[in-house]
């Protein structure tokens, strides 16, 4: 590599340096230090803090057995068997800290690698050229995989996945008859690289009787307890906390919900330079990509028009998510705001994170993105108000149809799949634009 240079061999008379243990380390020691000590201080209290003369403690010890009556001893039985119980609670809450406070660590030193490689790239300098031949770095550096984040997980998808890709969905019973539809249309297609994270048992059984790869994720109460009980918009605002652990095992996820009917395989018409490509909300080129919106106030007279831009959101539903540090931090932000304002909705705070900009107080995401074609990776509002009711369009077949504009999901999905794989013309004619409700 250009500019690159090993370091000098030392020699083998010279002392080889000492290595500082690293700051992760480091903390980790000082909290199992301080959870022997409690452990020390709870179980041998006398031991540890009173003097180590044999004598004294003898003597406390023959005149607490002498002087202790039967009830006393019981109640005593009972209160340390309590504060036993009590302290195993906080020894598993010290863990899930230090597990929580390594994993941090080590998201640090990452985005210092990455920092640090990044510096080494915009390190030289370069000189513009010619006017409209310059470009800037659009595409961000994958992070480096970790399997020890979850091996059986890891395992999994060195089976399912292609060339490091695959489709996830997030399911539970609520909406099996969808999935069953979703996954059919999948196979019909002829695409191998997709999974199942199954929410509870019967959606399990229901993808391994139907020869269906799915996982199961170990039990963790805060999500399980959506997973098996929660409706559709609830389980969708699960899907950040439980796609991190495919970023960091270096996978490239297209997330998938399962109201949408495949048609294509997405991962030929997917552009990977970015690290959301996303479907859009919108219904035209100008919603769907943007729009320069004049906003007019005649109380400012000469000043009355002023220019906003404007899109409309991206559909938290279906996008392909990279394997990078700022792909890791925007469903760190989306999961942490979700789990603190538990009215909000998943994909209005998912373009938030993605879209503000930095400003005093708040540091935006630096995060790249791209729309997907709005006519290939179609909305179900485009299908029914637009593309039907045109010759042309309605001869264009598109990769994926979502059907995110209607509540009537599962008849609306069957009749897509009757227009554009069975040739059926008018499947989808007894259908309105909107819905009745």
């Amino acid at each position: 590599m250009k500019g690159h240079r090993d370091g000098p061999i030392m020699r083998n008379n010279h002392p080889k340096p000492l290595r500082h243990p690293s700051s992760s380390a480091k903390i980790v020691a000082i909290a199992v230090g301080v959870l022997i000590g409690s452990l020390l201080a709870f179980f041998s209290p006398h031991d540890f803090f009173l003097s180590t003369n044999p004598s004294v403690h003898t003597k406390s010890a023959l005149n607490a057995q002498v002087g202790s009556p039967p009830c006393e001893t019981s109640e005593r039985s009972n209160m340390l068997k309590s504060e036993f119980l009590l302290l195993s609670e906080k020894n598993v809450e010290l863990k899930r800290q230090a597990r929580e406070l390594n994993e941090k660590l080590m998201l640090a030193e990452r985005r210092k690698d990455q920092a640090q490689k990044q510096a080494l790239v915009f390190g030289e300098q370069h000189k513009a050229g010619p006017l409209g031949s310059v470009k800037a770095l659009r595409t961000n550096s994958a992070d480096v995989p970790d399997e020890n984040v979850n091996p059986r997980l890891a395992k999994i998808l060195e089976k399912v996945a292609i060339q490091k890709e695959l489709i996830v969905a997030l399911a539970n019973s609520y909406v099996k008859e969808m999935l069953g539809v979703w996954f059919t249309n999948i196979k019909r297609v002829g695409i191998p690289n997709y999974l199942v994270v199954a929410l509870d048992d019967e959606v399990a059984d229901f993808c391994k009787s139907n020869d269906v790869p799915v996982y199961q994720r170990d039990p963790d109460e805060g999500i399980d307890k959506i997973g098996k009980t929660g409706t559709n918009h609830a389980v969708s605002g699960l899907k950040f906390r439980i796609l991190r652990e495919f970023l960091q095992l270096g996978y490239g996820v297209l997330l998938s919900d399962v109201d949408i009917v495949y048609l294509q395989n997405p991962f030929d018409y997917l552009y990977r330079d970015s690290d959301v490509e996303c479907m859009s909300d919108g219904h035209d080129n100008a919603t769907a990509y943007g729009y320069d919106h004049v906003f007019d106030e005649p109380a400012m007279g000469w000043a009355r028009y002023a220019h906003t831009m404007r899109i409309w959101v991206f559909n938290s539903g279906f996008f392909y998510i990279r394997p990078t540090i700022p792909s890791i931090e925007l469903l760190d932000r989306v999961a942490a705001r979700l789990s603190h304002e538990p009215k909000s909705w998943d994909q209005a705070v998912f373009n938030e994170e993605l879209f503000y900009p930095s400003h005093p107080g708040y540091e935006g995401l630096h995060a790249s993105k791209r729309t997907m074609d709005m006519y290939l990776f179609m909305n179900s509002k485009v299908l029914f108000k637009t593309v039907r009711k045109d010759a042309k369009l309605s001869k264009i077949k598109p990769v994926i149809v979502h059907v995110n504009y209607h509540p009537d999901k599962l008849p609306r999905m069957k009749a897509v799949a009757e227009f554009y794989v069975i040739g059926k013309q008018d499947a989808l004619d007894p259908f309105p634009d909107g819905s009745s409700w």
